[in-house]
């Protein structure tokens, strides 16, 4: 499969994310819902060449996408992670505290709603991976926190295709907000085929 030779072609990842990875896969419910080794490459990658030193993570589950992101923050970066679920957090932050540049995240949990008006910004890159039904929620919330020229990158975006057909209410949100984003005038958007569709959008 194209996804696996895609995998096979990227840059490895170290032990910790393997290890984390099969915990997940071991002890949650639904664990398809932690990104892949190569989306988080990804994520990492566009880290590093944005030069982003405060992150926003909304959506932590247990902690694959923050460790990859954290990884690519400069001495003095951080980046903030919200999630409302204490039993995927607790495992997300015992990997934080294995990683050696852990100390560069900072975990918040509760309803992100309400804790993102804690978060300081300006922000220079965030990742929205949470609860569908808030997704516009979201997006609003961290473009008024995103510097001009930061990036936004919203996971899920084709939600298995049914974008193409939605009938379901998170269908629904998402393709209103493909929509509004590709003629929302504040912005520039790319809508990639990456995984389950990541929309990069970059604040004018």
């Amino acid at each position: 499969m194209l996804d696996d030779y895609s995998k096979l072609h990227s840059t490895k990842v170290d032990g910790l994310f393997d290890a984390l990875r099969k915990e997940t896969n071991a002890v949650t419910s639904r664990p398809e819902m932690q990104v892949g080794p190569v989306e988080g490459r990804f994520l990492r990658m566009l880290v590093l060449m944005t030069g982003a030193r405060n992150v926003l993570e909304i959506g932590t589950f247990t902690g694959y996408s923050a460790l990859m992101m954290a990884s690519a923050l400069p001495e003095g970066g951080v980046l903030y992670t919200l999630d409302r679920d204490e039993v995927t957090n607790k495992i997300a932050r015992k990997y934080f505290g294995k990683a050696p540049f852990g100390n560069k995240i900072r975990p918040i949990l509760g309803d992100a709603r309400e804790t993102i008006k804690t978060v300081p910004g300006p922000i220079d890159f965030a990742f929205i991976d949470a609860d569908k039904a808030a997704y516009d929620l979201y997006y609003e919330e961290v473009l008024k926190r995103l510097r001009p020229g930061g990036i936004i990158a919203l996971d899920n975006m084709l939600w298995s295709g049914n974008v193409l057909n939605p009938e379901d209410e998170d269908s629904k949100v998402i393709d209103s907000l493909n929509r509004k984003i590709s003629k929302d005038a504040r912005v520039e958007g790319v809508l990639l085929t990456v995984r389950d569709g990541i929309m990069l959008v970059r604040k004018n």
